[in-house]
């Protein structure tokens, strides 16, 4: 069973799962970035182009999800060095410190908080988020175009696909594509009918939609909602 809340981490949300039976399941693209606890073992879950299928390892899961852009300057890596990757935290930090803070993550009253407070602790000592970036996330969130929000952010095509390659781990129309997927999965699941959530999720048609989904998340959507269920 997968639950999730509000983190005390700005942005973030915690969560976990303890899946009810052995199988693949299937993690759809967001955004973001994960830091993971599986079994006494810390990862990091990067950001994803495509539906990420897990292998059926069964046990319990625990997780910070950050805010898009966030977990870069936490963890100390380029997001585009970790997309559609899962990695060892030890390869991302020296592994005797690794296992300090997984000994202190198993010790904690449950993996959720434990997580959680090594996550408060890193942002404590990492440069604030830049203001820009979540500027970013929030008018590609609302289907604004990117030519239009480097123009209003005063950078040009390039630089923001840099800075975004580096914070998000791909470039802008990318990350624009996934949110309006996102978009368009929260309206399906309400219920509002694929032409509808076509056109209010920003796509051409829903003939545009169907190859998305099915790009992206690697169902048709019909499949992809009753699999949810």
């Amino acid at each position: 069973m997968y639950v999730e809340r509000a983190s005390r981490l700005a942005g973030a949300v915690v969560w976990r799962n303890a899946p009810e039976r052995d199988g693949a399941a299937r993690v759809l693209p967001d955004g973001c970035m994960d830091l993971l606890w599986h079994e006494g073992r810390l990862l990091v879950a990067g950001p994803d182009t495509h539906a990420y299928l897990t292998d059926g390892e069964d046990g319990t899961w625990a997780g910070v999800r950050f805010y898009p852009g966030t977990a870069p300057a936490l963890l100390g890596v380029p997001a585009h060095e970790l997309r559609d990757r899962r990695v060892e935290l030890a390869d991302l930090w020296p592994a005797p410190e690794v296992r300090r803070l997984a000994a202190r993550v198993n010790a904690a009253p449950d993996p959720v908080s434990g997580l959680e407070d090594l996550a408060l602790r890193q942002a404590a000592g990492a440069d604030p988020p830049d203001p820009l970036l979540r500027q970013v996330v929030t008018a590609l969130g609302a289907g604004r175009p990117v030519a239009a929000i480097a123009d209003e952010l005063g950078l040009g095509a390039r630089q923001l696909h840099r800075r975004s390659l580096t914070a998000f781990g791909y470039g802008p129309k990318t990350l624009a594509r996934i949110l309006r997927l996102r978009r368009a999965l929260a309206l399906a699941r309400h219920g509002v009918p694929f032409a509808d959530t076509a056109a209010r999720a920003g796509y051409a048609d829903q003939a545009h939609l169907a190859r998305d989904v099915r790009e992206l998340a690697g169902l048709p959507l019909g499949e992809l909602l009753a699999a949810r269920g």
